[in-house]
C-alpha cells in the first residue's frame, strides 16, 4: 500500500533499496535503514563535482566601451515632477562647469620604430586600455596580458594552466603525443602482421614434399636473417619518433621500462605520468622567488590603435625615440594640429617596408592612411575593432569584446582606385603593384571565413588624388583623411545545397 521510493546507489555499482513511506528499507528495521541512509548519503556527497572557480564580472569590469568617461542626464517622469527639477539641475551645473571626460593624466606610450608599434609598460595605462575597449594585446599573451598570471601560478603550484595558451599548448602536447603512440601501435601491427605471414609461409613449405625438406632447411637461415633485419627497421623508426613525454623511472632501465604520457585504451586517451618542475618546499624559497619577480610583458597597439587613441579620443601621449622625427608640443592634447600631421606622416611612413624617407611626399594608396580609415570607420560606429590575421582578414568585428563572444564579422580592406588621376600615366605609376584581386582569392577568403562562422566584408576605400607637393604636410589630418570615403559589401558564401 502506497508509494515507494528508490534511494540510490553506491558509488561502485548499481545497488538500490526499496523503502516504504516511512522511510525504512523493506524486510529490515529501523536500524539497518538508518545506515543504509548514512551510507547512502556519504556517497553521494563523495560522487559530488568540485566546484568551478568563479569567474570574473565581466560585465563590471567591461562597462565602459572606451576609455572616456559619460556624463548622461538623469531620466525624467512625466508622473514624477521633481524628476524635471533634478533634470534642469544636472543640465544646468554640466552647463556651466562642464566636467571632463579625459582621464586625470594622459596615457603613456612609446613608439618603437623595430616593431612598427606603440608599447605601453604603465600597469594603470595598461589596464585601463584594455579594460575599456580592449586596445592593444600582450606581447607575451595570445591577447589580454596573462603571463604574470601564469607565471605566479606555475611557480606556486608547478602546473600553472590558468589561461588559454596554456590549455592551447597542452592540447598541443597531448596530440602530438597520441599521433606518436598511435604511429607507434601501427608499426607494430605491420611488424606483427609480416611475422604471421612468414610464419604461415614457412608451415606451408614444411608441409610440401619431404624432397624440399632440405632446400627448406638450407633456405631456413637467410629468410630468419631477413626478418630480424625488417624488425630492426620497424623498431629504428618508430623509436626515431619516439614523444618527448616518455619518461624512464630508472636512468638504467631499458627502451621496455619507459612510460608513455598518453595511451589509447577503448578509443580513449588517458594520462599515465606527467613530469611536473620541482616545487620549493621551503618559505624561503618562495620568499626568493617572489622577490626576484617582475613582470615581463607589456601592450603593444598597433599604428591604427595608437593613432585612434592619440588623436581620434586624444587619451594617449606617443613619445618618439630619438631616431624618428620628433613632435612638436608636450602632449597631443594640447599640441597644434601640425604635430598630429607630423605623427600621421611618421606612422605611415613606418608602414611599409623599406621605411620612406622623411623628405619624401607619401601616396595616398598608403597602407596605415587606408587602414586608419577602415579603423576609424568602425570604431566610430561601436565596433570593438581587433587584427584579423590569424584569420586571413585584416580586422575583426567584436559585438562587445573577444571576453563576450565571438566576432561576427571580417573585414577585407581592398582599395577603389575611382579617381581619374589613378588613369593616368603618372597615376598608374604611383599605384604601384597593388593589383585586383581575382575570384579564386576571394572564394578562398571566403570558404575560410564560413568555416570560422565569420560573415566576410568587403570594406572598399576610394583612394582620393594625391595633393600638391608639400601641401599633405600643411594641412590639418581632418583634411587628409576626410578625403577617403568607405563602402561596406557584405558577402555570404552561397551553398547548392544549402540555398535550394
Amino acid at each position: 500500500m502506497g508509494e515507494t521510493k528508490v534511494i540510490a546507489l553506491e558509488a561502485n555499482g548499481a545497488v538500490s533499496h526499496a523503502t516504504d513511506l516511512n522511510g525504512y528499507a523493506i524486510g529490515s528495521g529501523p536500524h539497518q535503514s538508518s545506515q543504509t541512509n548514512e551510507h547512502t548519503a556519504s556517497s553521494i556527497v563523495q560522487l559530488k563535482p568540485p566546484q568551478r572557480p568563479k569567474k570574473p564580472n565581466y560585465q563590471h569590469i567591461h562597462r565602459f566601451p572606451l576609455p572616456l568617461q559619460t556624463y548622461p542626464l538623469p531620466i525624467f517622469h512625466p508622473t514624477n515632477p521633481l524628476s524635471l527639477l533634478h533634470l534642469a539641475y544636472t543640465y544646468l551645473s554640466h552647463l556651466l562647469s562642464p566636467p571632463s571626460s579625459h582621464p586625470p593624466r594622459l596615457y603613456k606610450a612609446t613608439f618603437h620604430h623595430e616593431s612598427r608599434s606603440c608599447h605601453v609598460t604603465d600597469p594603470e595605462s595598461i589596464k585601463a586600455l584594455w579594460e575599456m575597449g580592449f586596445f592593444g594585446k600582450g606581447t607575451l599573451s595570445r591577447s589580454e596580458l596573462t603571463w604574470e598570471v601564469r607565471e605566479r601560478a606555475k611557480r606556486a603550484s608547478g602546473m600553472g594552466i590558468t589561461a588559454a595558451e596554456d590549455a592551447t599548448r597542452r592540447r598541443r602536447d597531448e596530440r602530438k603525443a597520441f599521433k606518436l603512440e598511435r604511429a607507434r601501435e601501427g608499426a607494430e601491427k605491420v611488424a606483427l602482421q609480416r611475422e604471421r605471414e612468414r610464419e604461415s609461409e614457412q608451415v606451408e613449405g614444411e608441409a610440401g614434399l619431404d624432397e624440399a625438406e632440405e632446400v627448406e632447411a638450407h633456405d631456413e637461415l637467410p629468410k630468419h636473417d631477413a626478418r630480424a633485419e625488417d624488425k630492426s627497421r620497424v623498431d629504428d623508426r618508430v623509436d626515431s619518433a619516439e614523444p618527448e613525454g616518455w619518461t624512464t623511472p630508472n636512468p638504467t632501465a631499458g627502451d621496455d621500462e619507459k612510460t608513455p604520457l598518453l595511451t589509447s585504451m577503448n578509443g580513449e586517451v588517458t594520462s599515465k605520468s606527467q613530469a611536473l618542475p620541482p616545487v620549493p618546499d621551503t618559505l624561503e624559497d618562495d620568499v626568493v622567488n617572489e622577490a626576484t619577480f617582475a613582470n615581463e610583458e607589456h601592450l603593444q597597439l598597433t599604428l591604427e590603435e595608437a593613432f585612434f587613441l592619440a588623436y581620434g579620443l586624444g587619451v594617449l601621449d606617443i613619445a618618439l625615440p630619438p631616431g624618428v622625427q620628433p613632435i612638436e608640443g608636450a602632449s597631443p592634447l594640447s599640441s597644434p594640429s601640425i604635430a598630429f600631421s607630423r605623427l600621421l606622416h611618421t606612422f605611415a611612413a613606418h608602414s611599409t617596408f623599406p621605411i620612406q624617407p622623411s623628405n619624401q611626399s607619401l601616396s595616398p594608396a598608403n597602407p596605415f592612411f587606408l587602414h586608419y580609415a577602415t579603423y576609424h570607420h568602425f570604431r566610430s560606429l561601436g565596433w570593438v575593432v581587433r587584427p584579423g590575421t590569424k584569420f586571413s582578414c585584416d580586422y575583426l568585428l567584436y559585438n562587445r569584446g573577444p571576453v563576450f563572444s565571438h566576432a561576427e564579422f571580417a573585414v577585407i580592406i581592398i582599395p577603389a582606385f575611382e579617381d581619374e588621376y589613378w588613369r593616368t600615366p603618372d597615376g598608374i605609376a604611383l599605384r604601384g603593384d597593388q593589383k585586383e584581386r581575382d575570384w579564386w582569392w576571394l572564394h578562398c577568403i571566403n570558404r575560410v571565413q564560413s568555416q570560422v562562422k565569420k560573415t566576410l566584408v568587403l570594406c572598399y576605400v576610394e583612394v582620393p588624388a594625391p595633393m600638391e607637393e608639400g601641401r599633405d604636410r600643411v594641412v590639418g589630418v581632418a583634411e587628409v583623411l576626410g578625403r577617403y570615403k568607405v563602402r561596406e559589401f557584405v558577402l555570404k558564401r552561397w551553398s547548392m545545397n544549402r540555398c535550394r
